[in-house]
């Protein structure tokens, strides 16, 4: 197979969610440029180049530059051997893009930008926001709660595992860094997600250092 080569720093989880997949796919022989976020890296030129609205990750495979982590993880998929990570019924498939689509739209600004930012990293997000925080407990409680309920008595959120639960693991490693944890981990069906979650080596692999 031709080289792959990844844009991005480990501690953005979309970043961490394309190595997840890569780690699945039991692949480790890959190229990765670390572009740091928190630096600003993402907004220079060379990297404007790159993604025009400067965003991680980029991947680069056999003269194809992907952009964007929904479209970057299904091509991995497609090309990769392993375990399929995009189930195979149509029912599963929209369980799947359903919470995907909930967690790019409610979930990362919630949890991420609104709890992970205020404790871990407020000054990248212009000081602690103490009413985005209060919102981000509320919808990311919200965004959590759909995600179990799809789950029902699934293992994973829509079946076996798939792309839909390394979105959101990412996240959520954040999130359990803070004092709010305890909070807005207290959903039904979360613990035993998150306990399998953690336990994936992909999950502790691709741990930032």
């Amino acid at each position: 197979m031709s080289a792959l080569t990844l844009w991005g720093f480990d501690g953005s989880t979309y970043v961490r969610t394309v190595k997840m997949v890569l780690a699945e796919k039991g692949v480790t022989d890959f190229e990765q440029h670390q572009i740091n976020v928190l630096a600003g890296e993402p907004k220079q030129p060379e990297h404007l180049a790159r993604h025009p609205f400067g965003k991680v990750p980029v991947l680069d495979h056999d003269g194809l530059r992907i952009l964007e982590t929904s479209a970057i993880t299904r091509y991995l998929n497609d090309i990769l051997a392993g375990p399929a990570l995009i189930p195979a019924t149509p029912k599963d498939r929209a369980r799947m893009d359903m919470i995907i689509g909930l967690i790019d739209s409610y979930g990362y600004g919630a949890l991420l930008g609104g709890v992970a930012a205020y404790h871990l990293f407020p000054d990248f997000v212009g000081g602690k926001n103490e009413a985005a925080r209060a919102s981000g407990i509320e919808n990311g409680r919200t965004v959590l709660a759909l995600a179990m309920q799809t789950k029902g008595a699934s293992p994973f959120i829509a079946g076996d595992l798939s792309l839909a639960d390394l979105y959101l693991a990412p996240i959520i490693a954040y999130v359990a860094m803070t004092p709010d944890a305890e909070t807005i981990f207290d959903i039904p069906g979360f613990p035993a997600w998150w306990t399998a979650i953690q336990a994936l080596p992909s999950f502790k692999s691709t741990q930032p250092g």
